[in-house]
């Protein structure tokens, strides 16, 4: 694209990357905590300093593309939320065993979870077992 096009994508929408006051407003008031392996980045208040309005370190992130919440991982997502303190990249975390990597929502696509018996999977939907009884006007 040009760069005409994506000058005016930031200006005009807020659904890709930042907006012209969120990339003011990170200019004056944030700093970088790092990035993730999809390219959002990670900034907080200068300096960890609170809000007064939140009581509070205030905490965002700039998506890479499209924003889309689930496109943050598990590790980002919890120092956003405040349930962790130290971000990723101050931490050694060596992801389970059992954890699964990150998955972006499927949604709308493909390869959405369609679970057995929904009108959109491939299978036919499964026949009634007769705990159903349909109605009808006259009875």
């Amino acid at each position: 694209m040009s760069k005409l096009v994506e000058r005016l994508k930031h200006v005009l929408t807020w659904w890709n990357g930042s907006t012209v006051n969120t990339a003011f407003f990170t200019r004056r008031h944030g700093e970088l905590v790092g990035s993730d392996e999809y390219g959002n980045h990670y900034y907080r208040t200068i300096g960890g300093k609170l809000d007064p309005a939140l009581g509070f370190e205030r905490r965002w992130v700039i998506y890479n593309g499209y924003a889309e919440g689930s496109n943050v991982p598990t590790g980002w997502y919890g120092w956003l939320h405040h349930t962790a303190s130290l971000p990723p990249t101050k931490e050694a975390y060596a992801p389970k065993e059992w954890q699964k990597p990150h998955k972006p929502n499927m949604t709308g696509t493909a390869q959405a979870y369609r679970p057995p018996g929904s009108t959109l999977s491939a299978n036919a939907r499964p026949p009634a077992t007769g705990d159903y009884e349909a109605w009808s006007p006259e009875g």
